[in-house]
């Protein structure tokens, strides 16, 4: 990262309401609270943050680690260093420009993953039914590491998650009627980009700070998104789900004050990364708010848990069955690891799993 780099105005009123997320978030239930997992990976975000603003935040090694999604380091599970090796090696085997070269780069750099799941998204999302997502082409705000462009438009490890969830979803369900939408957990904002391009969705996502602010940060920056922040919403007692195409980023203590009804939740991932209670909790208001539909996808076998030599473990691993538990008043329609998920290496089944209410 570019020591250089210049803390700005916007930088500053951004790191003042995270600070007021802060101090608020410790005044809170411990429900409302990160567990283990976040509680560590929250402090180098923060301190990244404070040191190198926002308008690079997809480059912090800090944020690339636990909530900006790769397909290349470290999301390979290869370091900066195991990958300037691995350059080195390319550059040794393989004269630059030559197909062997670029098919050993196009692998490296996560590309070819990139690619598989685009085709995927490609082959699969209807396009004729709401949401419609065929024009959405990623923004390049936080300036992000990986970002690959296929027939003219750009896409990350995110957005591909997310479109491929959406292309799950319409496979399985009338998407036509979906006009609000909450998510717990939404990471730098990804989502949130995607149903704005479809246009015609209002979306609220919750979130603990850092992150909250980063996706704060992130939705600012797309034209002709209409936007409320924590600072108008901080002292509200009551919150509406916006009718009109509007998107909110709210702290989980402000989930009770939330009022009507949701078409569809979702949560991509960190739901396997809280303890059992706070996704109990979580899912508890989904049911009160009347969610019509309800979209997950986490490991079936639960996220490791913590160790000696793992402080970024969970106490209770939550397995894809849990679910079933949580949402009494829901149906499993559908479930998913192929095509739209995938197995890791070390035989975790990222997966998707989709709810109707009963």
């Amino acid at each position: 990262m570019n020591e250089d780099l210049k803390i700005t105005k916007t930088d500053e009123e951004l790191l003042h309401t995270l600070e007021l997320m802060l101090s608020d978030m410790h005044m809170q239930d411990d429900i409302y609270k990160p567990t283990n997992f976040w509680l560590h990976a929250s402090e180098p975000i923060v301190q990244d943050l404070k040191k190198y603003g926002f308008s690079n935040f997809r480059n912090l090694s800090s944020t690339r680690n636990f909530f900006v999604p790769t397909y290349g380091s470290p999301g390979n599970a290869l370091s900066d260093e195991d990958m300037t090796r691995l350059n080195l090696l390319v550059n040794e085997l393989a004269e630059e420009g030559t197909k062997n070269y670029r098919f050993l780069a196009h692998m490296l750099s996560g590309e070819s993953w990139a690619l598989s799941d685009y085709r995927v998204y490609r082959a699969a999302n209807n396009d004729d039914v709401h949401p419609r997502t065929t024009f959405f082409s990623e923004s390049q705000a936080g300036n992000p590491s990986e970002l690959f462009c296929f027939e003219k438009q750009q896409f990350s490890r995110s957005s591909l998650n997310y479109l491929n969830g959406l292309s799950f979803l319409k496979q399985h369900v009338d998407t036509t009627s979906i006009k609000t939408v909450l998510e717990v957990g939404g990471g730098f904002g990804t989502l949130g980009e995607i149903l704005h391009a479809a246009g015609g969705i209002s979306y609220v996502n919750v979130d603990i700070p850092p992150t909250s602010i980063v996706s704060t940060f992130y939705l600012k920056q797309i034209p002709a998104l209409k936007m409320s922040d924590y600072r108008v919403t901080r002292e509200m007692e009551e919150i509406n789900i916006p009718l009109e195409p509007v998107q909110m980023v709210l702290c989980p203590w402000q989930l009770p004050a939330l009022r009507g009804t949701v078409d569809l939740f979702v949560n991509f991932i960190s739901f396997q990364e809280m303890e059992p209670t706070v996704v109990k909790n979580y899912l508890e208001h989904v049911n009160r708010l009347k969610t019509k539909y309800v979209l997950l996808r986490n490991m079936r076998e639960g996220k490791a848990p913590k160790s000696s030599g793992a402080k970024y473990g969970v106490e209770t691993p939550i397995k894809g069955d849990d679910y079933d538990q949580f949402l009494a008043n829901y149906r499993l329609l559908a479930t998913n690891v192929f095509p739209f998920g995938y197995k890791t290496m070390d035989g975790f089944h990222s997966e998707l799993r989709l709810y109707e209410r009963k």
